[in-house]
């Protein structure tokens, strides 16, 4: 057992050296603020592709999604991934392009800048409020990254959680100050690979160990309304409970989360030419709903292994670490299987680490550039704001470590309502930004603050009601968002014709 520990120990660890060797490579090419924030622009298609959707997947693929269908069955994760599948593809259809080419026309290279060049804020009130929001939500969601890290470590090797989950936000920060853009863009693209890799591995691994795939489905089927799309299993009772029409629409508002993800829309400004973002749509759009439904899958396979004894039962947030623990049982096969479940772990921290290290720059450019030279005037140059961007990371990790140290937290639960804070502050904004040139700027910050506050008065006010009232908070809050928007807009004076000529020359 040792032995093998020490093969997947080495595989992790060689997983993370390379990591830091790509940050140190890029640490070089980071002359100016626009290199360090959106990589000069210079993103070809596959790793535009694959590292907006290896950020965006973050923990939640490899740990909070398969750890839902194996304590309750497919139908809420279903219907997430169903959601934010559809979000995906229309995401990278329409606002894309449209983005990429505003964004430069107008010489944005974050997306609060954006939404302030795009109105024409002068005073930076508009930057400012983005930026806060940005700040606000990124912690936790980064914080949830962390978590994972920890949890991986402490199930599989017994390691002090607090410890493990320190020693990972030390290479994610690492990295990130170091290279920047380019360094997270590149090393998003190979943790995509590693994920696709665990994924595939894990279950084919699952299914053999659980007698096969009928054995899989047999197990499946014996439990109340677990491969339902209309009920949820409920492990305590047996039973099922209904799960309606309106629990499903709010399910797959998932998806319009994807219209304010600043870390996710970040990469559509960085591609090199805009006519490859078509190869880029397909290539993330068929990645997404290929790994979402797999990691379904380990989670009702991972059940099935459980009931034949070999894996203990899991449940609350343990059921998070159903790969892991599969990966555990991978290992004690010699020393290639070893090897194998040391890069399955890998790819479960790759997960985690692909979104954190987003997270934390575009969190990190907010505070740099949008709080701190845009609206609080402070008059840097690119060295120093590159020093301030870094220190920002800095002091946002060490507070998402804070928040993340106890060891009982859900990283799904986390990610929800940070996924939540974003599509309902910036999701309508977006769309409108883009595609309604008669929002003004004062549509925009009504829109921002409205859907930002209805997120923490759904979640925290309404919501606890129950029955009907317990919908995701992503919905009402985009909603809200938008009515806001519209509102406002007509209710404030027209923008100008520079802001028209400027919409009209991105279409």
């Amino acid at each position: 057992m040792i032995t093998n520990n020490f093969f997947i120990v080495a595989a992790i660890v060689i997983y993370l050296l390379v990591m830091l060797a790509i940050g140190f490579v890029f640490s070089k090419n980071n002359s100016n603020t626009e290199d360090f924030y959106l990589g000069g622009r210079k993103l070809g298609p596959f790793v535009t592709a694959m590292s907006a959707e290896a950020s965006d997947m973050s923990s939640w693929l490899l740990m909070g999604l398969p750890g839902v269908a194996y304590l309750s069955g497919v139908c809420d994760a279903a219907w997430t991934a169903i959601g934010l599948g559809i979000g995906t593809y229309l995401n990278w259809l329409f606002v894309a392009r449209r983005l990429r080419r505003y964004s430069a026309n107008i010489n944005a290279f974050t997306v609060p800048s954006f939404y302030s060049k795009r109105f024409h804020d002068d005073k930076n009130i508009l930057n400012a409020i983005c930026a806060l929001v940005i700040v606000i939500f990124f912690i936790p969601y980064t914080a949830s990254g962390f978590a994972a890290c920890g949890k991986l470590f402490n199930s599989l090797f017994g390691v002090d959680y607090m410890a493990a989950m320190v020693v990972s936000a030390i290479v994610i920060v690492g990295y990130t100050i170091m290279g920047g853009f380019k360094a997270v863009s590149t090393t998003d693209f190979i943790q995509s690979c590693v994920m696709t890799i665990a994924l595939v591995v894990v279950l084919g691994f699952g299914i053999t160990a659980a007698g096969g795939f009928d054995a899989v489905m047999a197990n499946a089927n014996s439990m109340a309304g677990y491969l339902s799309l209309t009920a949820m299993h409920d492990a305590a009772s047996g039973t099922a409970s209904p799960y309606g029409f309106i629990t499903i629409i709010s399910t797959m508002a998932w998806g319009l989360g994807y219209f304010g993800m600043p870390h996710i829309i970040l990469r559509f400004m960085a591609i090199e030419d805009e006519k490859k973002l078509v190869l880029s749509r397909r290539v993330a759009t068929v990645w997404v709903f290929i790994a979402m439904f797999g990691a379904i899958f380990i989670g009702v396979v991972g059940n099935a292994v459980s009931k034949t004894g070999i894996l203990e039962v899991l449940d609350g947030s343990s059921s998070e670490t159903i790969v892991v623990r599969l990966s555990g049982l991978i290992s004690q096969h010699g020393v290639l299987s070893a090897i194998i479940a040391g890069v399955i772990l890998a790819g479960v921290l790759a997960a985690t680490m692909s979104t954190a290290d987003s997270q934390m720059l575009a969190a990190a450019s907010s505070v740099s550039q949008n709080i701190t030279q845009d609206f609080l005037k402070i008059k840097m140059d690119d060295k120093k704001s590159l020093k301030v961007a870094r220190a920002a990371i800095l002091v946002i990790s060490i507070i998402a470590i804070f928040l993340a140290r106890d060891p009982n937290s859900s990283v799904f639960q986390i990610v929800s309502f940070a996924w939540a804070g974003f599509g309902g502050a910036f999701g309508a904004l977006t769309l409108t930004a883009l595609f309604w040139k008669r929002t003004t700027k004062e549509g925009a910050i009504a829109g921002v603050i409205a859907g930002g506050a209805m997120v923490f008065i759904w979640k925290y006010l309404v919501r606890p009601l129950g029955g009907a009232w317990n919908i995701y908070e992503l919905l009402p809050a985009f909603i809200v968002s938008l009515v806001f928007i519209v509102v406002v807009s007509l209710c404030t004076k027209e923008p100008s014709e520079e802001i028209y000529k400027e919409f009209e020359a991105a279409k």
